[in-house]
């Protein structure tokens, strides 16, 4: 492993030469795009190992018992160097403002970069299942050189609002395909559950959610599943033949029983990985290296050995 990042965390301006630039100098963002080095790309066999930072965009701010444990940008920033410094952490999905702090702070070289596209519907929102696009476009993840776009696709059967963003899901992954980009797709069965929006975490709705989402769009070869880790998954990953990878959510029980459970989970078939965000970023010891440590070691990086006629492709 790399040096962790030298960070003054007592200094509050050490991260204002990000807004100097994007004050002076807002091409730099673009620029740093086009001269970082890319990710050579998921392979069968090697699950990849993606950090998530795109709640603040929808206004969850929360973790555990801390509401605002994600407000502080410079915080969140020193976070997030800090796991992806890590070299077994292949990538970042995020929102665009936090993606362009990270271009310009030179820490995506050698990374998986996913961008955000929906988070119209806001946490709390009285409308939050119209989840409108409101982040990446197809378009703008292409001319950062990303490798896909997630969107959150929560369905929830007694609310009409689902069927906007049912179909914007759609369009928004023949937008992806027609660009070669991965739709990282992570469905929920949901409901409103005194006044707050619940997701169905059972086996049978996971399964439910992953056949709909399954069906977006007008091809599927660039579709990956964002899954949560539920009891039962032997069940939900033979819903699907998509490549997954497991999301983390608000982190609850003891770290031991949520390591336990990723490391069951990953040993799946169809299993491509972790793309986890507050659970790593937020420990409750504080220690963010030491999570992501314990997180990378449960993950299988041996790559299979791909034909050679492949490797042409």
């Amino acid at each position: 492993m790399s040096a962790t990042p030298t960070i003054d965390r007592g200094d509050p301006r050490r991260y204002e030469h990000l807004t100097t630039q994007r004050l002076e100098d807002p091409a730099a963002i673009a620029r740093a795009a086009a001269s970082r080095v890319r990710h050579p790309g998921a392979r069968t066999g090697r699950q990849n190992f993606i950090i998530a930072a795109d709640h603040p965009a929808r206004g969850a701010l929360s973790v555990g018992n801390r509401p605002l444990a994600m407000a502080n940008r410079r915080d969140l920033l020193d976070r997030l160097q800090i796991a992806l410094d890590n070299p077994a952490v292949d990538g970042i999905l995020a929102s665009p403002d936090i993606l362009d702090d990270l271009l310009l702070l030179g820490a995506l070289d050698n990374k998986l970069i996913f961008g955000s596209m929906n988070r119209g519907g806001l946490a709390g929102f009285v409308n939050e299942f119209d989840d409108r696009f409101t982040g990446h476009t197809a378009q703008a993840l292409a001319d950062i050189g990303a490798d896909g776009g997630k969107m959150l696709t929560r369905i929830a059967l007694g609310d009409p609002a689902t069927a906007a963003t049912l179909e914007a899901t759609a369009r928004a992954i023949d937008a992806l395909a027609a660009r070669r980009l991965i739709a990282m797709v992570e469905p929920f069965l949901s409901l409103w559950d005194n006044g707050k929006v619940r997701n169905d975490l059972s086996p049978n709705a996971v399964i439910k959610s992953v056949g709909i989402a399954s069906g977006l769009g007008g091809t599927s070869a660039y579709t990956w599943m964002k899954l949560p880790v539920v009891p039962e998954m032997e069940r939900v990953m033979a819903s699907t033949t998509l490549p997954t990878v497991l999301l983390g959510g608000d982190p609850s029980g003891s770290p031991d029983e949520v390591f336990a459970s990723w490391a069951a989970a990953l040993a799946l078939p169809g299993v491509q990985g972790l793309t986890v965000g507050r659970t790593l970023l937020y420990p409750a010891d504080g220690n963010v290296a030491g999570a992501v440590a314990t997180a990378a070691s449960l993950l299988n990086t041996v790559q299979t050995t791909v034909p050679a006629e492949e490797e042409l492709r």
